[in-house]
C-alpha cells in the first residue's frame, strides 16, 4: 500500500488565534500553502485539504463542527483505502525529512494496525485508511467529548509511536493563540 495522499486539516474555527490559521503568512505565503509544500516536498502526489477552502483541493466537512477528526473523517469517505499522510495546517516547523521519516517507519509494515505517528503529538500522522478504520472514527465520534479525538482514535486502531527527541518536539510544536504565532515567527 503505497502512500500518495496527505491531507491537511485546516477546516478549524481557529477560535483562539481570533483569525484563520490557514491564511497566516508564512515565510510570503499563506501557512495553508506552506504545508502543502511539505507535503509535496516530502514525496506525496495528491494533497487534499479538508474544510471549506475555496481554490484548494477541499473535502467538505459532512457534519461541521466535530473538530479535527470530523474533518478527517469527512476526508476518509471521500478518499479511498490507502496509507494517508495527515498534518495540521498550524505546524509550520515541520520538515520533509521529518515528514519522510515518518512515511519511511510506516513503510516497514509499523502501521499495519493503524497509525503511526510521533511520541506526545498526534500529528503528523501515516494513516491506514479502510474500512475498520472509518468504523472506529465514526464510533469515536458518536462517543463524543474527549472520545472525539484523533488520540482517541489511535488508541482505537494500534498506533505505533516513534521516540520525539527535543529536536523533534520543536518540530512538532503548534499554534493556537497570537502569542504563540508571535514567538515562532520573530
Amino acid at each position: 500500500m503505497s502512500l500518495r495522499a496527505a491531507l491537511v486539516l485546516a477546516g478549524g474555527q481557529s477560535k483562539r488565534m481570533g483569525r484563520d490559521k490557514a491564511m497566516l503568512p508564512w515565510h510570503g505565503r499563506p501557512l495553508l500553502d506552506h504545508m502543502i509544500g511539505l507535503a509535496r516536498e516530502a514525496g506525496i502526489d495528491h494533497v487534499y485539504v479538508s474544510g471549506n477552502r475555496p481554490g484548494y483541493r477541499s473535502i467538505l466537512d459532512l457534519e461541521p463542527g466535530l473538530g479535527p477528526l470530523g474533518g478527517l473523517a469527512s476526508a476518509a469517505a471521500a478518499l479511498p483505502d490507502g496509507r494517508l499522510l495527515v498534518l495540521a495546517v498550524d505546524m509550520p516547523r515541520l520538515t520533509p525529512s521529518l515528514l519522510r521519516a515518518l512515511m519511511d517507519n510506516d513503510t516497514h509494515g509499523r502501521a499495519h494496525d493503524g497509525c503511526v505517528c510521533h511520541e506526545g503529538a498526534p500529528l503528523p500522522m501515516v494513516l491506514v485508511l479502510r474500512g475498520d478504520t472509518r468504523t472506529a472514527m465514526a464510533d469515536c465520534l458518536a462517543a463524543g467529548g474527549r472520545g472525539a479525538s484523533i488520540r482517541a482514535l489511535q488508541q482505537r486502531i494500534g498506533t505505533h509511536v516513534l521516540a520525539t527527541t527535543p529536536a523533534i518536539g520543536l518540530m512538532l510544536a503548534n499554534v493556537n493563540t497570537p502569542a504563540e504565532w508571535e514567538a515562532l515567527s520573530s
